[in-house]
Parts: C-alpha cells; sequence; structure tokens
C-alpha cells in the first residue's frame, strides 16, 4: 500500500485522500460487524475507527501528524473491540511505513548530495594544488633557465667584440643571437611576474639548490630530531642538468618532510644512484606504512605532497613511483633518463 502511494504521489494522483476515504469506509463497516449494528457503543466504534483511518488521507502534507493520530486512535479502537481493530492496525502500519520510507530516502539523497559535494570538492582541491606546484616549479625553473639564456647573450655578445677580422655577417648573426636572448629574457620575466600573481608570495631570491645541496637538507632534518637518516651515494657522481638536480632535490625534501610526518622516529634511507643512463632516487622508512599514515592524516596532505613530486619528476622528464615498502614502511622512487652526451 505504501509503495503505491508514493509512485501515484509522484504521477501527481491524488492517491491517499482515495486511500484514507476507502480505509474510512473499511473502518465503518467493521464497527458495525463488531457492535451488532446499534446502540451507543456503535456510534463510539464508528468514530474511533474513522479517526484511526481517515488521516492517511492528509499523509502527503501531515506525515506526523496524521501518524500519532492514527496511532492513538488504533489503540482506542483495540480497547473498545476487546480485540485487534483490523483496519486501524493496517492503516497504523500502512503510515508508519510511509514515513520510515521517506526517512530512508531522504537519508539516502543528503547522503549521496554530501559525497558529490565531497568529491567535486577534493577534485577542484586537487586541480588547484596541480596548478600551484606547476606554478612553482616553473618559478624554480626560471632561475635555471635565465641563467642559460644570459650566457648564450654574453657569449655571443662577446665572440662579436673580441674575434678579430669577423665578417660581417659573422657579426649581424652573432648580434641577432644576443638580441634574441635577451628578448627571450625578456618574455620569461613577464611570465614569472604573471606567476608570482598567481601563485603567491615573492619567491626566495637564494640560488637554486641541486644534489649537492642534499647533505646539508640532511642535516638540516637531523636537526630537527629525526637523527636516523642516512644518505647513500652510488655510482660515479657526476654533474648533471640543473633543472634536473632541483628536481630531484626538491622530490627528497618532500619525501623527507612527509617521512617526519607521518613516521616520526623512523630511521629513512636517500639513495642516490648515479648509473649510465639514468639518475635513481629513493627514499625509504621504515615506519607503519601508507594505511596508518593516511588514517592519522586523513590522507589529504600526503596525497598532496606526492602531487607535488609527481608534477617535479614529470618536468624533468622523469617517472616517479610511491607507496609500501618491500617489508614495511614508506617507499618514494624516483627515476630520471639521462641524455647521452654526443
Amino acid at each position: 500500500m505504501a509503495s503505491v502511494g508514493d509512485s501515484d504521489e509522484i504521477a501527481g494522483r491524488p492517491a491517499w485522500p482515495v486511500t484514507g476515504v476507502c480505509f474510512a469506509v473499511a473502518a465503518v463497516a467493521e464497527a458495525v460487524l463488531r457492535t451488532g449494528g446499534s446502540g451507543v457503543i456503535l456510534s463510539l466504534a464508528i468514530a474511533v475507527d474513522v479517526c484511526a483511518t481517515l488521516p492517511l488521507a492528509a499523509v502527503r502534507e501531515w506525515g506526523t501528524t496524521a501518524a500519532v493520530t492514527i496511532t492513538i486512535a488504533t489503540a482506542a479502537a483495540c480497547v473498545l473491540h476487546e480485540g485487534f481493530a483490523v483496519t486501524g492496525l493496517a492503516a497504523f502500519a500502512t503510515v508508519w511505513v510511509v514515513l520510515v520510507r521517506r526517512r530512508i530516502l531522504r537519508r539516502r539523497a543528503e547522503r549521496a548530495a554530501l559525497v558529490a559535494s565531497r568529491r567535486q570538492f577534493e577534485t577542484t582541491l586537487l586541480e588547484h594544488t596541480a596548478r600551484g606546484e606547476r606554478a612553482r616549479i616553473a618559478r624554480e625553473l626560471h632561475d635555471v633557465v635565465a641563467h642559460h639564456i644570459s650566457m648564450i647573450s654574453v657569449q655571443a655578445e662577446t665572440a662579436r667584440l673580441a674575434v678579430p677580422g669577423m665578417p660581417d655577417e659573422g657579426a649581424e648573426r652573432l648580434l641577432a643571437i644576443g638580441d634574441t636572448a635577451r628578448t627571450a629574457l625578456t618574455e620569461m620575466r613577464r611570465l614569472l611576474g604573471v606567476l608570482r600573481e598567481d601563485a603567491g608570495p615573492e619567491p626566495d631570491r637564494r640560488p637554486q639548490p641541486g644534489l649537492r645541496q642534499l647533505l646539508d637538507l640532511i642535516d638540516e632534518t637531523r636537526e630537527t630530531g629525526a637523527t636516523g637518516v642516512r644518505l647513500i651515494v652510488r655510482g660515479d657522481v657526476a654533474a648533471l642538468d640543473p633543472g634536473l638536480e632541483l628536481a630531484a632535490y626538491r622530490i627528497v625534501q618532500e619525501a623527507l618532510t612527509n617521512a617526519r610526518r607521518h613516521a616520526p622516529g623512523a630511521a629513512v634511507d636517500v639513495e642516490i644512484d648515479y648509473t649510465p643512463d639514468a639518475l635513481r632516487i629513493s627514499v625509504r622508512d621504515n615506519g607503519p606504512g601508507p594505511r596508518a599514515a593516511s588514517a592519522g592524516a586523513g590522507g589529504g596532505s600526503a596525497g598532496h605532497g606526492l602531487l607535488g613530486m609527481r608534477e617535479r619528476a614529470a618536468a624533468a622528464g622523469g617517472d616517479l613511483r610511491a607507496g609500501p615498502g618491500p617489508l614495511s614502511g614508506f617507499l618514494v622512487e624516483a627515476v630520471f633518463p639521462l641524455e647521452e652526451e654526443p
């Protein structure tokens, strides 16, 4: 009865008024049969039975009031009839089934809306985080690229002025190279100005760090209380592309920060492996692992840190993997392919 009434209600037909009247008619018939059809008891029984059934007609607008009225009147009808009031009990069951069903559907709708809103918020937050991280990476790489372009401009100008007997065409070419380099620097400064406005405060003017500054980073980490941090270097140490070294340094820095936040007191090994074809970096701790870390931090900050590391690795042409360690703890691995020198 409840499901039929709800479907009719959705379709726009006046199902509940008709249902209430039908129940009331059945209740009157039951009262006549059970009281013998005469006397004061009949009038009282009809009144009570009608009160126990007719409020179903208003269940759409006044669900709680109708349920309370039917409940009280049904109890009175059972006392009056000295037994079960069949029609009243049917109305009682119907009205409460309808109310419970409505409550369940309302809660499901609210839960679905909450989940959708949360997913949209998380998606928007991740998008903004990725944009901000890319802007910070671009600001840091600006100094590296600007240095190379400045060297191009200076060397072109020096060659034009220092080489005696240079043909006019060669001097014009070198002059054009210098002008192009200076124009590129100007455009990069404009881009950097946009990134500063879009991504936050003025960046640090110190030289960008590289792999040679990892010892200082390890020492700073130890000074914060993480005494179990080790730096392990394998292979032939060589100077690499400044942008690649910057990305590797920032990945190690973020991985150490995550280890200190999610596995305080755990031992951490930072491994740098120089191979002929790639630079391999791994940061591994012996803490509780990703499950405990995500439970303790809610998964938000750790997820944003990993997103930033992946963005940095991709910007330098590398690949990054993060997850549980072989035995325990958390492992961050990054691989940066190295271009072969001609």
